[in-house]
This record gives C-alpha cells, structure tokens and sequence, in this order.
C-alpha cells in the first residue's frame, strides 16, 4: 500500500520503520506542506497519517484510493470529515494515549505559576539570589478553587491531581456529563459557566474544540473572575478568544496564565498576533507538546499501528473516542 504520513516533524520511528520493513510505500512530508504537493501524493495513496496538516475537501476529493484517515493524535478539527465520509473514507484519532501525561502538564504549569516560579527563576539567572520581599510571595494550591472546563478523561485526571493530591475544592463546567458522573471524579458540577467561574482561583481547560466550544472564554468571562485567577489551556487555543486573554492579561484582570496551544501555530516573536505574551512574566508558553513523553508517545505509535492494521486487513476500525463526529460514520465498507 501507499501510505502517506503528514508533520515528519514529529518524529514516529516505530510507525515509519514498520511499515517499510512490511514493504508499503511511506511517504513522508513536512508540517506545511502545500495543498498541492499533498493533493498530488495523496492521488494514489491508501492511508493518510496526519497531525496537524490541514485535510481539506480538495484534498480529499483528489484522492482516489484512499480508505482512511488517521490522525496520530486527538483533535479532528483540521480534517473535513463530512467530505471524507461523503467518499467513503473513515476517520480514527488516538483519543487517550496522553490523557495522564497532558493533565501532569497542565499541572506542571498551574503549580508554577502559583508559586512564580518563572519569575523567580528569571530573577536568579540574572541576579543570583532574591530575597523574600512581597513582589516573590506565592499562593497555595490547597484549599483553593480549581474549575474545570470539560470533565471527560484529562480533566477528571487534573481533578484527581488538585483533589486528592493537593487538597482542592474541584468544580466543573461540562454540560455532556451529569451531575452524579461527574461526583464521582471528584468534581461538583456547575450548569453555569460564569457563576463557575467567580468562584475559581484555578482555571483549567480540557474540553473539545467545535462551533459550540469556540471562544467558550471571552471577554465577558474574564470580565467576572477573580483578579488572581490563573487560568491554563492545554485543550485547544480557540477555547479561548486569545485576544481578550491577552487584554485580560495586560490590564490585570487576571493574575496569570499557562498555553501550550494557541489557534495559530506556531507562535512566534516576530508577527503573530499574540507575540506581546513573551513578554509577560506572569505567563508561561509552551510548543503544544504537553503530550510529549516517551512513554505517551510509545502508547501512540503502539496505537496508530493497531488503526493502520485494521484498515489494511478490511476489519472495522475502532473507534474510541466519543466525539460524535466519529462516532456516526459509516464503517461497514471497511
């Protein structure tokens, strides 16, 4: 078969080398790849791998063969799912091979900012030693308010994390899980995202981005939090409307926050619209690679193999994750 596997940049050497070993045709191609290039190389091929590449409608009509689409990854947003199941064509992600790791990462980045730690780092590159004047005074994690934007597998592991391990008060915005479901991750549910939100000192995102979540945290949101509320995003960058985080953030209406994803990546110094972040001491940004751990990407490469394997074998893919985008395709055909 011809495989095509988009985003070489992040390196599968697992998948990549298995499926030459068996003989298939691998074709390897760069994050930001033309249209055209991968319109062409996709013309003839059996299986997409993607990550990041943008699959659009004339990507998938000009291919000919192709049986599926497999994102090494979680979030569809960038696949035009509509067009492929319109060809027949399934769609699979790898829905929970980092759940622990990326709720570890946005805990990783709550814990420090609470205690300014890359501040307080900055401080001692630069001048050796600070000592304890108010500017350095921390918060603690115990006892506080953590609220949680979508409760499913990461959140409820970030709610373990803040209740059992730290001592917080855990409440949660997730209008598809139920108030006795969601008790039993630890987490009190709110109906009302804004009531929610006065009462967090904690902020953590880990919902699905679609047209119902886009921008779920805006201007009118920041508006009601408290003025030292952190908040953390290692879902999706569009979750929040990145521009009014940033005025948020300038103006003090919040004490701080934690991105390892923004709606336009990469980030950059140079021109990108929320490139003033850099310069905030009280914000902490990362490359999108909450993810990134050895064992997180073993359970990936393990997983995608195990997709690959059944569309090969004319078995029927399975689907894990709950994202009704996936879950009402067609799948008899393979």
């Amino acid at each position: 078969m011809k495989i095509v596997r988009t985003d070489m940049e992040l390196e599968t050497p697992y998948v990549d080398q298995t499926l030459r070993d068996q003989g298939h045709d691998l074709v390897v191609l760069p994050d930001g790849v033309s249209e055209d290039i991968l319109t062409k190389e996709i013309e003839d091929c059996d299986i997409l791998l993607m990550c990041y590449t943008p699959i659009t409608k004339n990507v998938i009509d000009s291919a000919k063969r192709l049986k599926a689409i497999i994102k090494y990854g979680v979030g569809i947003d960038a696949i035009d799912i509509p067009a492929a199941n319109a060809r027949g064509i399934v769609v699979v992600n790898i829905p929970e091979y980092a759940e622990e790791t990326v709720a570890e990462g946005a805990f990783a980045m709550l814990i420090a900012l609470a205690k300014k730690l890359p501040t307080l780092q900055k401080q001692m590159n630069s001048k050796a030693w600070v000592w304890p004047s108010r500017e350095w005074l921390g918060v603690d994690i115990a006892e506080k308010t953590l609220g949680i934007i979508g409760c499913g597998k990461i959140g409820s592991s970030m709610a373990r994390m803040a209740g059992l391990g730290f001592r917080s008060k855990v409440v949660g915005y997730d209008p598809s899980r139920s108030k006795e479901d969601m008790e039993k991750s630890g987490i009190q549910k709110y109906e009302d995202l804004t009531e929610m939100l006065k009462e967090c000192d904690f902020i953590s995102l880990h919902a699905v981005l679609n047209k119902e979540t886009k921008h779920l945290i805006g201007a009118k949101e920041f508006s009601v939090m408290k003025e030292t509320a952190i908040i953390i995003n290692s879902a999706r960058g569009a979750l929040i409307d990145e521009m009014a985080l940033l005025n948020a953030l300038e103006k003090k209406q919040i004490a701080g926050a934690g991105l390892d994803v923004y709606s336009q990546e990469p980030l950059n110094k140079t021109d990108h619209p929320l490139k003033r972040l850099y310069e905030m001491d009280n914000v902490i940004l990362l490359p999108h690679l909450t993810f990134y751990t050895h064992e997180a990407m073993h359970r990936l490469e393990l997983e995608t193999m195990e997709r690959i394997a059944e569309v090969m074998e004319n078995r029927p893919v399975t689907i894990k994750s709950k994202d009704p985008r996936l879950q009402n395709q067609p799948q008899a055909q393979l």
